[in-house]
């Protein structure tokens, strides 16, 4: 039986239909749509294979515009921006059923020595200390919702450990931050390609649901809502993605139906490896608001 990782490799390498014209294939992970980490880390792939010159990538800005088709797959154009002399833009448009569902930009530079500083990882437990989540039982799985039974029955390609669990069914309120310790389930090969596509993907889980913290919701309620509007990432230095990494988040604001979320990705020899931020949609029913 195909690991989950592997499957989750399988899902990243793209097939080339032209130079600058690849096609993913769409996999359900449990969500109602395609999962917004599936599309950031396809379409930084996609931009990755138009480079020519060694320049790594260190940031991808980008939009979900409509909502994707986890039963159909997905064409990602890439246009070459700009090759200079040190960096290099790609654009990229996600499309399915022949519309853009998705579009980012991504930046890449030549290696190069300059000033470094850093913040500081949180003092956290290390993640062999902690626990995985315990499975819910079937019993009480039967009585949730369609959307959270299919997100919960399946067993993702990541292994998650969260500093400060947070009961998702009967979410307390509580202040917005969050960590959590993550890797790829499996070894995988050394290509830094690889490793910044599994980040990619990675990074778009637990990151806006922080945003719920103070309003004691989360996505699991059949009243709730959310989606990711758009996403931001920065890569900062070499990491692997098959090796623990502490997801440090946290929520400055929410308003008007959306939420911000920040995310900084410590290795565990505390190198800042990673940054990220995002806001989304989050709606609730007006009828069962919390109170």
């Amino acid at each position: 039986m195909t690991s989950p990782a592997s499957e989750l490799i399988e899902l990243l390498s793209l097939e080339r239909l032209e130079d600058n014209l690849f096609r993913g294939q769409s996999r359900d992970i449990g969500t109602k749509y395609v999962f917004g980490g599936q599309v950031l880390g396809q379409a930084l792939s996609a931009a990755q294979a138009t480079m020519t010159e060694p320049r790594a990538a260190h940031s991808l800005h980008a939009y979900f515009l409509r909502a994707g088709d986890i039963e159909h797959p997905i064409v990602y154009d890439v246009d070459r921006t700009r090759d200079g002399g040190s960096f290099s833009v790609r654009r990229v448009s996600a499309i399915q059923h022949g519309k853009v569902i998705f579009f980012c930009a991504a930046s890449f530079q030549e290696a190069e020595a300059g000033a470094e500083h850093q913040l500081s990882m949180p003092e956290v437990p290390r993640p062999e200390d902690l626990e995985p989540a315990p499975a819910i039982p079937p019993e009480k799985l039967a009585l949730l919702p369609t959307k959270v039974q299919r997100w919960l029955d399946r067993q993702g390609p990541f292994e998650f450990r969260h500093v400060y669990p947070r009961d998702e069914l009967h979410p307390p309120k509580r202040p917005p931050y969050q960590q959590v310790w993550f890797r790829l389930s499996s070894p995988v090969g050394d290509a830094p390609e690889l490793h910044r596509a599994l980040l990619a993907y990675a990074s778009d889980f637990h990151l806006l649901g922080t945003a719920t913290f103070p309003h004691g919701i989360s996505y699991y309620q059949p009243n709730v809502a959310m989606a990711s509007l758009d996403h931001a990432l920065w890569f900062h230095r070499p990491f692997r993605a098959d090796e623990w990494l502490l997801y440090s988040l946290d929520s400055p604001s929410a308003q008007g139906a959306r939420g911000m979320a920040r995310g900084l990705v410590f290795d565990r020899a505390g190198r800042l490896v990673a940054s990220t931020a995002q806001e989304g949609l989050i709606r609730v029913a007006p009828s069962q608001v919390p109170a």
